[in-house]
């Protein structure tokens, strides 16, 4: 058991109550215990607003799902309808584990066990949005694909790959997350421990840091590099069609399909962006926790903080779809009774500007 003070034993201990617990079980002193009682009870209004939060996330990501599907989106653009599905999951699941959490249930025996890995290490919070993230890379190395090599993905960028991506995502976030959990969580005195039993210091640093890696450098990496370049070829691709001013049907139907592709771009454009902003504090707190951090009463705000953005990132996602995403703002928007006399819906057609 940890003491005070003492080294975090896990990135991923950021996710779960068991520092908190650790710290006010270790804790001496009437200040300590005075500063370990606020925090108890700024830990409660904390689960209640992640708890509002995941309700939202969850109506919001459902109606952006819905929206896709009347729209024939969710065939076109599969990886889209995927990552919000991912969300979907991961906000129902915020509202769920969070609920047991605020039950304060006393983990006792094999089924004490199952709640520990299951809901109080919050294993289906970060087995989707792990998927989510990497779901995320996989779009934006589709649209570089569609858009720099556009002949090539014409020919080999099958229908069967992008579905197997799809199903990657939530098998890799699954895996990663259950293989971890499973064997280095217990229940002490009916508290649950999760990513506590390491069965060395070696290997807890090298998931930290491999978890640090993939899912913030390498991300972050792919993000740059592909909407650099799908940024770069669509600019040459405008000054292309400035030129052909006026050229004919042809003409309009290729500007249509380079605004419709531009559209999509820009949407997950924006969507990357808030996601390096709301998910990189919460992987660089982990990272220094693992090489060296301590807990004590004033990380542990800090340590809400991460945690909270990352979920508040989730549950506003869909809103930029619901602004940005047309085929999904014409649906939502026929929606609204006053709207749905002068809204007609329009099914955009999946066309890739050609390669220059």
């Amino acid at each position: 058991m940890a003491e005070q003070g003492s080294t975090l034993e896990d990135p991923t201990e950021l996710m779960t109550t068991s520092a908190v617990e650790t710290t006010q079980q270790t804790a001496t002193g009437s200040s300590v215990t005075s500063s370990m009682s606020r925090g108890v009870d700024f830990y409660y209004y904390f689960q209640c607003a992640v708890v509002v939060i995941g309700v939202v996330g969850t109506a919001a990501n459902a109606l952006i799902l819905y929206a896709m599907v009347a729209s024939r989106q969710h065939k076109k653009q599969v990886l889209i309808f995927n990552q919000n599905l991912l969300d979907c999951t991961t906000c129902f699941f915020v509202v769920v584990t969070y609920v047991v959490k605020l039950c304060n249930i006393r983990l006792t025996g094999r089924s004490g066990y199952w709640l520990c890995v299951m809901f109080f290490s919050e294993n289906f919070i970060w087995s989707p949005s792990s998927g989510s993230t990497i779901n995320l890379a996989a779009i934006s190395i589709e649209r570089y694909l569609k858009v720099v090599h556009s002949t090539w993905s014409k020919n080999k960028l099958r229908k069967w790959v992008i579905y197997t991506a799809s199903a990657c995502a939530w098998i890799f976030g699954t895996a990663l997350t259950f293989g971890v959990t499973i064997p280095t969580s217990d229940v002490i005195d009916g508290i649950c421990y999760p990513y506590l039993f390491w069965e060395s210091k070696e290997a807890q640093l090298a998931y930290g840091i491999g978890l640090f890696l993939l899912f913030e450098v390498t991300t972050l990496a792919i993000f740059i590099f592909c909407y650099w370049r799908i940024l770069v070829v669509i600019r040459r691709q405008a000054k292309v069609m400035a030129g052909h001013h006026g050229a004919g049907p042809s003409t309009s139907q290729a500007r249509q399909s380079s605004k419709i592709q531009s559209n999509v771009i820009k949407t997950m454009i924006i969507v990357s962006i808030f996601f390096a902003i709301s998910w990189t504090p919460f992987h660089v707190l982990n990272l220094l926790m693992i090489t060296g951090g301590t807990i004590t009463s004033h990380s542990i705000t800090i340590i809400y903080v991460a945690i909270f953005i990352p979920f508040f990132y989730i549950s506003t996602n869909p809103f930029i779809y619901a602004t940005k995403f047309d085929p999904v703002k014409r649906v939502l928007l026929g929606l609204i009774p006053c709207q749905k006399n002068t809204v007609q819906p329009v099914e955009s057609i999946e066309l890739t500007p050609k390669q220059t």
